[in-house]
């Protein structure tokens, strides 16, 4: 099950397609779409999505888009097994598409169908959740029903339970969390442990071999955080403040580039001795290359989901629905986990991935203990105009 960083998900993450076009112009673009076409803003009056007709008794099928790389793998890279088991127990057949590389591409495809009421060919779609909570407010996603979700109710850790952007996850369940930390090259700092983000600001031994993340809320978050700020409840000023801190380690020299997934290599090969990372990455990285470090800062990390949501008018939201529960099942979740190396939002899957790999149920990154889980934080949601704002000033700042 395990993967180096060359093959499997690793070699083309999630994350890694994010930003590569220009950082955050990709979210300019979106926001630019989200407005031109007439279509309210996300921060507008909630809406109730229409409950469609469901054809899930007759039709035993179920379309799902995800990100690339983002589902467990057979051998040979032939077929996915955890579908193929749910479609051998319910009879429910899974068209799986790897077809979002980015969020507001994603949006893009979709959002006029949306707008206009129409179904987009998908039952079941997998969203990061500040995207989740654009599509929530504009009433583009059905309300799911409780009881087609037991064991999802039973299992979800709490640390996912009840998001600001969806109270009790009315609306969506998370596929994977998303844990923002602090990576190190053992080998190019020296032996030194690198921990904090003012470390990373200010070492002068680091000068030249320092990066961030062109993910806005990744970067933003983490420095907010050491700051002493909370990014569930920053102001204006408070971002600017950031957006300054940073600015200074640009002008400095001190950090070396703003980068999506690729600071993988740079990493292991010690052209950048310490950068903020994904945790997921990072386990990858480690076990090839025992050098690789990570660190939780004392004043917390950034924590944030992809989220699976049923757009409205799907023709298949029961059997959707069933899809959802079946990942919340301790099994299927540990398999999952054990391919993607992301954390896994279910209770009681620890047994189940040590019977797959000993190193993953111990590693935090992927389970986290109760004291990690105590220094996640979310960045709040944004409003349509601070989203605009907030993403230009973040574009000036790591040139894109």
């Amino acid at each position: 099950m395990r993967r180096s960083i060359t093959s499997g998900r690793g070699a083309l993450t999630r994350r890694s397609l994010m930003r590569a076009a220009g950082g955050g112009a990709l979210a300019l673009g979106g926001i630019g779409v989200l407005s031109a076409c007439g279509i309210p803003a996300a921060g507008g009056k909630d809406k109730q999505a229409k409950v469609s007709d469901d054809f899930s008794a007759k039709e035993k099928q179920v379309v799902f888009s995800n990100w690339t790389e983002y589902m467990d793998v057979g051998e040979d890279d032939k077929g996915y097994p955890t579908l193929e088991a749910f479609t051998k127990r319910t009879g429910i057949s899974v068209k799986y598409t790897a077809d979002i590389n980015d969020n507001n591409e994603f949006f893009g495809k979709i959002q006029q169908q949306l707008h206009n009421g129409q179904d987009i060919g998908r039952d079941l779609i997998c969203v990061t959740d500040w995207m989740a909570a654009r599509l929530i407010r504009l009433g583009w996603v059905q309300k799911l029903d409780p009881t087609h979700l037991p064991h999802a109710y039973a299992n979800l850790a709490a640390q996912f339970r009840s998001p600001a952007w969806d109270p009790g996850r009315a609306y969506s369940y998370p596929w994977t969390g998303i844990s923002t930390v602090i990576a190190y090259n053992e080998k190019a700092t020296g032996g030194r442990k690198v921990d904090s983000i003012s470390q990373l600001l200010d070492d002068p031994q680091l000068k030249g071999k320092v990066g961030f993340l062109s993910e806005m809320r990744d970067s933003i978050g983490m420095t907010l955080l050491d700051l002493g700020k909370d990014p569930a409840k920053f102001t204006d000023d408070d971002y600017d403040a950031a957006v300054a801190r940073l600015q200074k380690g640009v002008d400095s020299k001190q950090i070396r580039r703003f980068t999506g997934n690729d600071y993988t290599s740079d990493l292991e090969k010690g052209d950048l001795a310490a950068c903020v990372a994904w945790a997921g990455d990072v386990v990858q990285l480690q076990a090839d290359n025992p050098s690789v470090k990570f660190a939780i800062p004392k004043a917390g990390y950034i924590s944030s989901s992809d989220n699976l949501l049923v757009p409205a008018k799907a023709r298949h939201k029961t059997n959707a629905e069933k899809l959802i529960d079946y990942y919340y099942e301790p099994g299927p979740a540990a398999q999952l986990a054990a391919y993607i190396n992301y954390v896994c939002p279910v209770e009681g899957v620890r047994e189940e991935l040590a019977k797959l790999d000993k190193a993953l149920a111990d590693s935090t990154l992927i389970l986290p203990d109760k004291e990690m889980a105590a220094k996640a934080h979310p960045f709040r949601t944004l409003s349509e105009a601070e989203e605009k704002t907030y993403e230009e000033k973040f574009a000036k700042l790591i040139g894109a």
